[in-house]
C-alpha cells in the first residue's frame, strides 16, 4: 500500500510570501485594467478608477490557491521569481505610462533586492550574539569627545543665529514664549502661533517638552533651549554605542557608527530652522531599537511612550519598530517567539490606540492633523491618512514615482542614502526593510516640500531607522575588516557632505554676529526698553526677544483688530512682506505708509526709532 506524502505545514515566512506575490498580482491586475491615459503616475484619475474591494477580493484568492498549493508542493522558489515578475509587469506598464530616468533607476533598484531573495532566499541566521570583549576606553571615550564636538558646533550654530537676529516666529518665537508660559503657570500657552492665546498641544501634541522645563527653569533664556537641543542629538550616540555591543561590533566600529551619525547631514541639518520636538526622535528611537533587540520589555514599553509623547505622528515610528519586532519574532527562532509577538503586539496596539486618541483631539480641540501634506495621493477628495494606505496598496508604483519625482527628492537621497554608502539597504533579512518605510513614507512620499529636504527637522526620526540599519547589517558583515572599512568610507563620505554642507552654515551665523555685533546689541537694547509686560505686536525677527509676556502677535500675520489692541507695535521698516497686507496699489508698496497711517490714526505714536527698527505706543 502506497503512503501519501504528509503535507506541507507552512510557516510565517511562506504565509508572508504568499500574501506579498498576491498583493503584487492584484496591483499588476488593477494596472492592466486601466487604460493607457489613465496610467499616468503624475495623475490621480488612475487611483480613482481603480476598485480597492476588488484588489482585496484578488489577493485574498490568489493567497488561498498559493497555501493550497504550498501544502503538496515546494513553490517557494517559484514564488520568488513570481515576485520578480509581477514587479517587473508592474515597472513595465508603469513606466511605459510615465517614464523618467529617476523612476527607471528606482524600479531597477527594487527589481535588484527581489532578484537577489529569488536567487538566495531570507538570510536566516541568527544575528550575532553580544559582544563580551572588554572595549579600551579610547574608542568610548574618543566618541564621547565626537558628541562634545557636535554639541559645541551646533550650539555656535543655533545660539549664534539667535544672538544675529535670525531666528524668526516660525517656529523659535513660538517655543520661546510657550517655555516662559510653561514656567510661570505650567501650560503651553501661545499667542504668535495663531493669532490668539491656545495652546501648542492644539497644533501639536508634545508632551515630551516637559522633560526639558526643568532646565529652563534653572536657565530660562532662549539659548537655553539651543544648548538642548543640541545635547539632545548628541546623546544619540549613547545608545548606538549599546546597539553596537548588543551586535557584537567592536570598539573601532562602534566609534565609527557613533561619528557617523553625528556627521550625517539630517542630523546637525535639522536644526537650520532651531528648536522642534523633533529632535527627540533621534535618540528615542535608537532607545526604543535597543530595548527591542535586549528584548527587554520594560525598556521597550518606556521608549515606546517616550517616543509617542514627541509628537502626533510618532505613533507612526513606534508602529513600525512594533511591525518589526512581530516580524522577526514570527521568522525568527522559536526561544523568543511568545515574548516578542506579545511585546510587539502591545507596542502595535498602544501605537495605534495612542495615535486615535491624539488625531481625535486635534480633530475636535485643535488644527487637525496635517494629511494636506499627502495631496498626491489622495484620489478620492479625502484627507485621510487611510486613503494613502489603499492608494500605495492600489498602485506601489505610484508609491515609487513619487518617491523621486523631483529635483528636490533626488537631492534628498543623495545627501542621506549616499554618506550611508546605501548600508540600509544591504541585507537579506528583509524584515529590516520595514525600518525604510519611515525613511518614504515621511521624507520622499510627502509633496510637501520641506520633508525632504535636510535643512529642517523632518529627517530625525527616518535618520534613527537608517543609521539602526547600518549598525546590524555592518554586525552582518561577519569579519572585522569589511566592517571598519565600510564604517570608515561611510564616515568620510558622510564627513564630505557635512563639511560642504554644513560646516559653512555653523560658522556664518557666529561671523555675522561678529561682524555687526554693536548692531544687534544696539537693537537688543532698544527692544529692551518695552516693559516685560506690555502687549506687543513685532517683526518675526524680534518675537524671540519680547517672549516673556502673555500677550504678542507677529506683525505679519495677526489681525488688526489684535494689532490695535496692543500697547506697542515693532517694525522693521525695510521688511516689506510685514506690509503686503496693509498695501492698496497694485504693486503692493504702499504696505508701509497705509500702516503708519493706521496706527497714527488709532492713537500710536513713534517713542523711539534704531535703524530700520522702530517701536510704536499707543496713547
Amino acid at each position: 500500500m502506497q503512503m501519501s506524502k504528509p503535507l506541507r505545514i507552512p510557516g510565517a515566512a511562506d504565509l508572508i510570501r504568499h500574501i506579498f506575490l498576491a498583493w503584487l498580482i492584484a496591483a499588476a491586475t488593477e494596472a492592466l485594467l486601466l487604460s493607457s491615459q489613465m496610467r499616468d503616475l503624475s495623475q490621480l484619475t488612475g487611483l480613482g478608477a481603480m476598485s480597492f474591494p476588488r484588489l482585496l477580493l484578488v489577493t485574498a484568492g490568489i493567497t488561498g490557491l498559493l497555501s493550497a498549493a504550498g501544502l503538496f508542493f515546494p513553490i517557494g522558489v517559484y514564488e520568488r521569481w513570481g515576485i520578480v515578475a509581477a514587479f517587473c509587469l508592474l515597472a513595465v506598464v508603469s513606466l511605459t505610462a510615465s517614464f523618467s530616468w529617476a523612476f527607471l533607476g528606482i524600479c531597477a533598484l527594487v527589481t535588484a533586492i527581489l532578484v537577489v531573495y529569488a536567487l538566495w532566499g531570507r538570510d536566516d541566521k541568527a544575528a550575532p550574539i553580544v559582544s563580551t570583549k572588554k572595549v579600551h576606553w579610547g574608542f568610548w571615550v574618543g566618541a564621547a569627545l565626537l558628541a562634545a564636538a557636535f554639541f559645541a558646533a551646533v550650539c555656535a550654530w543655533t545660539v549664534g543665529r539667535y544672538n544675529s537676529y535670525s531666528t524668526p516666529n516660525f517656529d523659535f518665537g513660538i517655543f520661546c514664549q510657550m517655555f516662559h508660559n510653561m514656567k510661570e503657570t505650567g501650560l503651553p500657552m501661545t499667542t504668535v502661533e495663531r493669532d490668539g492665546l491656545l495652546s501648542h498641544f492644539a497644533v501639536h501634541v508634545s508632551p515630551i517638552y516637559y522633560l526639558m522645563l526643568p532646565f529652563y527653569w534653572l536657565f530660562p533664556t532662549p539659548q537655553t533651549l539651543q544648548v538642548l537641543q543640541a545635547a539632545i542629538l548628541a546623546s544619540a550616540v549613547i545608545p548606538l554605542w549599546l546597539i553596537g555591543k548588543q551586535h557584537g561590533l567592536s570598539g573601532p566600529v562602534r566609534m565609527l557608527l557613533c561619528a557617523l551619525v553625528l556627521v550625517l547631514p539630517t542630523t546637525a541639518g535639522g536644526t537650520s530652522y532651531d528648536l522642534h520636538e523633533n529632535c527627540f526622535l533621534l535618540p528615542l528611537i535608537l532607545w526604543l531599537l535597543y530595548a527591542i533587540d535586549r528584548r527587554s520589555t520594560w525598556l521597550t514599553a518606556l521608549f515606546g511612550v517616550l517616543t509617542l509623547c514627541v509628537k502626533e505622528d510618532a505613533a507612526v515610528y513606534v508602529a513600525i519598530a512594533a511591525i518589526y519586532l512581530l516580524l522577526r519574532a514570527l521568522l525568527g527562532g522559536k526561544e523568543h517567539r511568545c515574548r516578542g509577538l506579545i511585546t510587539g503586539g502591545a507596542l502595535l496596539a498602544g501605537a495605534v490606540v495612542w495615535f486615535l486618541l491624539v488625531t481625535g483631539y486635534l480633530a475636535t480641540h485643535g488644527d487637525g492633523v496635517m494629511t494636506s501634506r499627502y495631496q498626491n495621493f489622495m484620489y478620492d477628495g479625502s484627507n485621510s491618512l487611510i486613503t494613502v494606505i489603499k492608494a500605495v496598496l492600489l498602485s506601489p508604483m505610484k508609491m515609487l514615482f513619487e518617491c523621486v519625482d523631483g529635483e528636490k527628492k533626488l537631492l534628498y537621497i543623495l545627501r542621506t542614502m549616499v554618506p550611508l554608502m546605501a548600508l540600509p539597504l544591504l541585507t537579506r533579512k528583509y524584515e529590516r526593510y520595514v525600518l525604510v518605510i519611515p525613511y518614504v513614507l515621511l521624507n520622499l512620499m510627502s509633496d510637501y516640500q520641506y520633508q525632504h529636504d535636510i535643512f529642517f527637522q523632518y529627517g530625525f526620526g527616518s535618520s534613527a531607522f537608517l543609521i539602526y540599519l547600518t549598525a546590524v547589517n555592518l554586525a552582518d558583515f561577519g569579519k572585522e575588516l569589511p566592517r571598519l572599512a565600510a564604517g570608515a568610507v561611510a564616515v568620510a563620505v558622510s564627513f564630505g557632505f557635512f563639511s560642504h554642507l554644513i560646516t559653512p552654515k555653523i560658522t556664518y551665523y557666529s561671523e555675522l554676529y561678529s561682524k555687526h555685533a554693536a548692531y544687534y546689541d544696539g537693537v537688543t537694547q532698544s527692544l529692551a526698553t518695552i516693559p516685560e509686560g506690555a502687549s506687543v505686536t513685532a517683526h518675526t525677527f524680534y518675537i524671540p526677544r519680547l517672549y516673556q509676556r502673555s500677550v504678542l502677535y507677529e506683525l505679519r500675520y495677526c489681525s488688526r483688530e489684535n494689532l490695535l489692541d496692543t500697547e506697542y507695535v515693532v517694525l522693521k521698516n525695510s521688511y516689506e512682506a510685514d506690509f503686503k497686507n496693509y498695501a492698496t496699489d497694485a504693486q503692493k508698496t504702499n504696505g508701509y505708509e497705509n500702516l503708519i497711517e493706521l496706527l497714527s490714526g488709532n492713537g500710536y505714536v513713534l517713542i523711539h526709532s534704531n535703524g530700520s527698527l522702530e517701536i510704536y505706543k499707543q496713547y
